[in-house]
């Protein structure tokens, strides 16, 4: 049966002005991303997204205003029958420098996730693995100039 998937993403700049990127490995997949995943049944937008830097960072968010939203067919990458939705907000952390600290080599070679910190004057679309980040980082760049 093909379905919706709804997805939800936070873009966390800090005052150094960095951005927060996500490498994770999955099935054997390595794959570079904005920090978040898919939204749970029952959830609203803000509440999975929170639900999401709290599972893959430990960190608690504050929800901001929404960034971007895909108005384009996208079939998941590990689901054909899945399109998805994506919905990218901006999100504030009262601590950023107690995370993305780790020093690790991308793309992973063991399932898991880790985060770190990217310049914003070193952003660039070829950082990410999946079509719609691309087009958020150069939305978010093009917004910049």
């Amino acid at each position: 049966m093909k379905s919706f998937n709804l997805r939800v993403y936070g873009l966390l700049i800090n005052d150094k002005n960095e951005i927060l990127i996500s490498d994770e490995r999955r099935n054997g997949v390595s794959f570079t991303k904005f920090p978040g995943g898919g939204l749970e049944f029952g959830e609203g937008l803000a509440e999975g997204l929170k639900r999401e830097f709290q599972e893959e960072i430990g960190i608690e968010v504050e929800v901001k205003e929404l960034f971007y939203v895909n108005d384009f067919l996208q079939v998941s990458a590990f689901n054909e029958k899945h399109q998805l939705i994506s919905f990218y907000y901006f999100v504030k952390y009262k601590d950023c420098d107690s995370i993305g600290n780790e020093i690790y080599l991308s793309p992973l070679k063991e399932d898991g996730e880790k985060q770190r910190w990217i310049s914003i004057s070193e952003l660039s679309e070829d950082l990410f693995t999946f079509p719609i980040d691309k087009v958020v980082c150069q939305h978010y760049i093009d917004q910049k100039k």
